[in-house]
């Protein structure tokens, strides 16, 4: 207790004084939010009057459970974790409340690209925990030996070339590890900026989908080499969690994947590998538009909850420079959230631990989802699309590329089949 007194001390908290209640929050599984769930405690140290309930969710899970909630009303949760695609369109719907907080939070600190997919006509609706592009992850030992050097811009030719050379799965290392799970915010999240790169597009400017268009065939038939090459053999089941394990244990000699990875195989206590990672740019390929992602995972409350201004209060603590303070001092320099605050990547002490924080700020700064493809486009985002309709027909498109991994089906059949889905979806639009 004397050393949370003492750690509170330090960090200008302020207690938000109510009566007593619970907050029902749904967040996602991965570390930084696990982190977040840990830390509430020194908030309840403050305001012990409120209680929480946490459910913390699998990616896919989330998304379903979420969404339920918010389109059927039932006031479930309080505080829920959405990102950049459900925010605008949510907050043009009246599904969620407006967040507005006083001076001392600082909202000209969030990096601008960030706040911008967050809010809606000049308003923002979910603070971002944490942001992310995406970027290159490789084993600089393995390059060194076998006399590769990595680009500040790898294009997708380099890595399978790159991939090559280094796979070695007799002594338990894969020339690379991508993301092959099905689901838009799992592999579709890295094929769409994939087809970017070779100048693909979700639609044309008259809506029509090109999900079987040359760029596409030409991007999803490197991946599927790749990963069948020189892959895991589970490679189609492997999101980003699976992936992390595998970096962090050694086994990928690349990974490409959300910047936010590099927090967690550049720390050397969850790393075996820390000391000989480096970090590169998204691959591109013809251009370099929409090479890279951009997301934030954020938090947001839905109007119908029945403990708003508790939430609020919350949210501004768990997004603030203040938290990213107790993270450090807590935990670690290596485990603070980032892509979400300029006053982050100042620090000093951040600079000194981090060994990707000049990339990351680089590859979120650069990210356009105001022009995502090198054709012109008529949506915003860049892998996704932010209308309605695009939730499904990229779980449906993710379907079909882990089909075509899997050897199901052709890669002309899967994304055949994809794009008579998504015709029919954008019929009404």
């Amino acid at each position: 207790m004397q050393a949370k007194q003492a750690l509170l001390a330090v960090l200008p908290f302020v207690a938000f004084p109510c009566s007593a209640l619970t907050l029902n929050i749904a967040t996602v599984n991965n570390a930084h939010m696990q982190e977040m769930q840990k830390l509430s405690e020194f908030y309840t140290f403050l305001n012990p009057e409120i209680k929480f309930k946490w459910e913390v969710l699998e990616e896919a899970t989330l998304r379903k459970k979420v969404t339920e909630n918010i389109t059927q009303k039932n006031g479930s949760y309080d505080i829920i974790t959405i990102g950049m695609y459900e925010t605008p369109i949510w907050a043009q719907k009246g599904w969620l409340k407006p967040l507005k907080f006083d001076a001392k939070y600082d909202l000209a600190d969030i990096l601008p690209p960030i706040r911008a997919g967050l809010t809606y006509n000049n308003q923002l609706y979910a603070a971002p925990f944490y942001g992310e592009s995406s970027i290159t992850m490789y084993r600089k030992d393995l390059f060194i030996k076998a006399g590769i050097k990595m680009p500040s811009r790898p294009t997708w030719q380099f890595i399978t070339d790159s991939a090559a050379k280094l796979n070695d799965p007799a002594n338990g290392v894969y020339g690379i590890c991508l993301r092959g799970q099905a689901g838009w915010g799992a592999n579709i999240a890295l094929v769409s900026t994939i087809a970017n790169a070779y100048g693909g597009q979700y639609f044309d400017m008259n809506w029509k989908p090109q999900l079987n268009s040359a760029a596409w065939k030409a991007a999803v038939g490197m991946y599927v080499n790749l990963l069948q090459k020189y892959g895991p053999a589970d490679a189609a089941n492997n999101n980003f969690n699976e992936n992390l394990a595998l970096f962090q244990n050694g086994k990928c000699a690349m990974w490409v994947d959300a910047s936010v990875a590099a927090t967690f195989v550049t720390d050397p206590k969850h790393s075996k590998v820390s000391s000989k990672t480096g970090v590169a740019q998204a691959p591109s390929q013809v251009t370099t538009r929409g090479a890279n992602w951009l997301w934030a995972w954020a938090l947001a409350i839905p109007q119908n909850s029945k403990q708003a201004e508790a939430a609020k209060d919350f949210i501004a603590w768990s997004t603030s420079k203040d938290y990213v303070s107790l993270v450090a001092h807590d935990v670690s320099w290596y485990s603070v959230p980032t892509g979400t605050r300029k006053s982050t990547y100042d620090s000093t002490h951040f600079q000194l631990s981090s060994l990707y924080g000049k990339e990351e700020l680089a590859a979120i700064m650069s990210a356009d989802p105001t022009k995502p493809t090198l054709p012109p486009s008529p949506y915003k985002g860049i892998q996704f699309a932010s209308i309605p309709e695009f939730q499904p027909i990229g779980d449906e498109l993710g379907r079909q590329v882990q089909m075509i991994l899997q050897g199901k089906t052709t890669i002309d059949q899967g994304l055949n089949e994809a794009q008579q889905f998504a015709a029919g979806k954008m019929k009404s639009r």
